[in-house]
């Protein structure tokens, strides 16, 4: 079986799928850059919540999540973001890090992998 992809470009695609799980690449809030914190991560929350879509599965179903930081102040408020966003839903395995990131303006960046069959 061949991986899938969705939203390939030149350099990546956004979701890689192969076998029952599907593999997003980090996402950021391109559109909401230099906007507060909580915007961005809403921002983000809402594109792998689309992605996910796109690729037959949920939030309900993800395996793993990587958040990348760029500031440790935010760590306390993405925590009540992502419980919001997760509802009741059991948590993935997660990873946080502070980073930087590639553009300036961008705050956090969000990648998540997920089975798209349980």
């Amino acid at each position: 079986m061949s991986p899938t992809h969705i939203g390939e470009n030149p350099l990546m695609a956004d979701v890689t799928m192969h076998k029952d799980v599907a593999y997003l690449s980090g996402q950021v809030a391109m559109e909401a850059r230099n906007a507060p914190f909580a915007d961005q991560a809403r921002a983000v929350f809402a594109r792998i919540d689309d992605l996910l879509a796109q690729a037959g599965t949920d939030r309900s179903r993800l395996l793993t999540a990587s958040i990348w930081l760029v500031d440790l102040d935010d760590f306390a408020e993405f925590n009540v973001l992502w419980r919001d966003w997760l509802k009741d839903q059991r948590p993935p395995a997660r990873a946080t890090v502070g980073a930087s990131l590639v553009l300036p303006g961008l705050k956090l960046e969000i990648q998540v992998t997920a089975a798209v069959r349980i």
